[in-house]
């Protein structure tokens, strides 16, 4: 069936030259379903038959003139999940219906202020760690139960969607009265899913899991020394892996309500290990070099190690950005992975003696990592890493990391091209670990337009094998996931299961 329009939300947003609601950051309004097959001309290439599965990929996109000034953090979720089949493809697109994003539509206009504002300018309480906030559930997106659960940075309620129909059933039940952080993680071996959240009281942070019944199983507190601003978490076999940064709000400030972060190069940063269903007196701390770590890409066992791999901050607290306009100075440099400086770093927790040893991967500026998730949680051989366009929040191309070997492969979009995070899909009956593809979307602000694209993951050089181009040019966003389709089961009524 043609590409067709299922809803447009009304916007009153206002002309404006702000930089981070143009280019490939320019908000859409429009909701669509559209299905694609080989010989159709929004299809080059060809898809994949040996696919079965859904890619998902949220982010912010501001629907009302903001309260003051506007950060991208503050948009409201909108998610978009392109399913595979048979060669055959369908892509839906939705705004999250938080209660949020419901009373600004009743209303016609915003009322939360956003992250650079005091919290004052709200007109309602909000939610979250900061509890001002607006929970847009815009982060960060796992299918987890046979749904999507969508999450937002600063703790939310989480909500749930069907990863097909794009059909919403509101907030998560199980989910603490802290809220729950983006970066959930999901066990594809057990089917359990590992969460932590954050709090301005103490003890400041939680961890719990939920089984694969969707039905909470574990909700133990992480003391802390103080409020901590954590942004992921990570995992292996036996053992959930929490972080207390010396990056956090200043304490005295916050006191007065005013939420300004400092990083304190004087502390060290500790890891909290914590065997899965372990208690607050089972926990392990490790100290390592002072830093802040967005995104972690994976952890295992190995002897008596535990080994994590993710993003060293070489500059946590960067400069202001200079070419920003006036005011969004410290907003720009905090979005610059080109000023923070993060690398491909890897920590060794030694169990027994209580040591850890640090070695950096790579020497480039990356992030946003991915992995096979068949793998999360064990020992792996490949990672893929987003390569940022310097001094903005986009993706101009692909690394691909052997972390065996040491070798590396990379791929780049071109001028005015722009990626998303880009999940690894698995080959049905693959054979190893890199036997599948890299899929991603992507914003071409030179066309107007948005593709998804499918790299074979063994020669990401060569370049798309498959590119389908989706209805309208779509808001760069932040987070994403694979799923397969065996894993969560196609409905009935999909075009794909005809």
């Amino acid at each position: 069936m043609p590409a067709e329009l299922v809803e447009t939300i009304k916007t009153t947003i206002q002309p404006n030259d702000h930089p981070y609601m143009k280019g490939a950051w320019r908000p859409t309004f429009n909701e669509w379903n559209a299905t694609f097959a080989d010989g159709e001309a929004e299809v080059i290439g060809e898809i994949p038959k040996d696919i079965d599965g859904v890619y998902v990929r949220t982010g912010e996109n501001q629907v009302h003139e903001p309260i003051g000034r506007y950060h991208p953090f503050d948009g409201d979720g909108f998610v978009h999940s392109i399913s595979f089949k048979d060669g055959k493809a369908s892509y839906r697109s939705r705004f999250v219906r938080t209660k949020g994003f419901e009373a600004e539509r009743e209303a016609g206009r915003s009322l939360w202020a956003g992250l650079m504002e005091p919290p004052h300018k709200s007109t309602r309480p909000g939610w979250g760690a900061q509890e001002w906030l607006k929970d847009s559930s815009s982060t960060d997106v796992v299918v987890h139960a046979g749904k999507i659960l969508s999450t937002f940075y600063q703790c939310g309620e989480g909500y749930r969607l069907d990863p097909f129909t794009m059909e919403q059933f509101g907030t998560e039940g199980w989910v603490p009265i802290d809220g729950i952080s983006a970066h959930t993680k999901l066990d594809e071996a057990t089917g359990e899913l590992l969460f932590f959240n954050y709090s301005k009281h103490a003890p400041y942070m939680h961890y719990g899991v939920v089984g694969p019944d969707n039905k909470l199983k574990h909700y133990v507190p992480i003391p802390l020394p103080g409020p901590r601003l954590p942004h992921d978490m990570c995992f292996t076999e036996n053992y959930s892996i929490l972080n207390d940064m010396p990056l956090f709000w200043n304490e005295e400030l916050l006191e007065r309500n005013i939420h300004a972060v400092e990083f304190h190069p004087e502390m060290k940063t500790r890891f909290a290990v914590i065997p899965r269903y372990g208690q607050p007196e089972d926990i392990r701390w490790f100290e390592a070099e002072p830093t802040y770590t967005l995104h972690w890409l994976n952890a295992y066992e190995e002897g008596d190690e535990i080994v994590l791999d993710g993003y060293f901050q070489e500059e946590p607290q960067p400069k202001s950005y200079p070419d920003a306009p006036d005011g969004l100075e410290r907003m720009m440099a905090y979005l610059s992975q080109g000023l923070m400086k993060p690398k491909l770093h890897r920590w060794r927790f030694n169990m027994k003696t209580g040591e850890t040893v640090e070695q950096r991967l790579d020497d480039r500026i990356l992030e946003f990592g991915m992995i096979n998730q068949k793998y999360a949680g064990r020992k792996y051989r490949y990672a893929y890493s987003a390569i940022p366009e310097p001094y903005w929040f986009l993706f101009k191309g692909i690394v691909k990391h052997d972390l065996e070997t040491g070798e590396s492969w990379s791929y780049e979009l071109g001028e005015g091209r722009y990626a998303s995070e880009s999940p690894f899909v698995p080959r049905i009956g693959a054979k190893d670990e890199d036997d599948g593809y890299i899929i991603s979307y992507v914003s071409d602000v030179n066309a107007d337009r948005s593709e998804c694209i499918l790299l074979d993951a063994k020669d990401i050089e060569a370049g798309p094998v498959c590119r389908i181009i989706l209805p309208e040019r779509i808001c760069s966003g932040t987070h994403s996931t694979w799923a397969n389709g065996s894993d969560i089961g196609m409905p009935e009524n999909s075009v794909l299961a005809a």
